[in-house]
């Protein structure tokens, strides 16, 4: 993607996504609400356990490079993989891909956050029984009390990435419509 004179990202280089690219989109983005909204503990089915999936292969991947590490490796690729998503469309121009990939990122900030404000509480099921990543960090990082409003912080920012994308992304179809001839 082109910057313009502006500095802003020119529209006219964005491989505009379509009318049913941007309607699945909407519909991934309503999933993710409607599934948070009506489970007791904000699960949301397939994604969350993808999600979970990748969160795990983080932990032995960090520690290949530091044993201290390997409690982050979790969280890291968890929000790695969506971000990487979002860096490939980006580099292609390709607003609908790029669009996914940042209400993926959002997602997992929400599911992050869920795992975040148990810190203290220690009442979600952990994979194997293990450590509570979180516990863990807060701890070494002196600030396990301010758990629920960290938690708080990251949902509201998982929340506003996934709101700010469907809103961008809604500006850049309707621009695509309104040139087409």
């Amino acid at each position: 993607m082109s910057p313009n004179r502006t500095g802003q990202a020119d529209a006219a280089n964005w491989r505009m996504p379509t009318t049913a690219g941007v309607a699945g989109i909407a519909v991934l983005a309503g999933y993710i609400v409607l599934a948070r909204l009506s489970s007791e503990d904000g699960w949301v089915p397939i994604l969350d356990s993808a999600n979970l999936a990748l969160h795990e292969a983080g932990h032995p991947l960090m520690g290949l490079f530091s044993q201290r590490l390997t409690v982050y490796g979790g969280t890291l690729f968890q929000l790695l993989f969506p971000a990487l998503v979002a860096w490939h469309f980006l580099r292609r121009d390709e607003a609908a891909g790029l669009a996914v990939g940042l209400v993926w990122l959002g997602e997992n900030l929400l599911n992050v956050a869920r795992y975040m404000a148990d810190a203290r509480a220690r009442v979600l099921p952990l994979v194997g029984g293990g450590e509570h990543d979180w516990t863990e960090i807060f701890s070494r990082w002196g600030v396990l009390a301010a758990d629920t409003r960290i938690a708080g912080l990251t949902a509201f920012l998982g929340w506003a990435l996934i709101l700010a994308t469907l809103a961008w992304l809604g500006r850049v179809w309707l621009r695509s419509a309104g040139d087409a001839p």
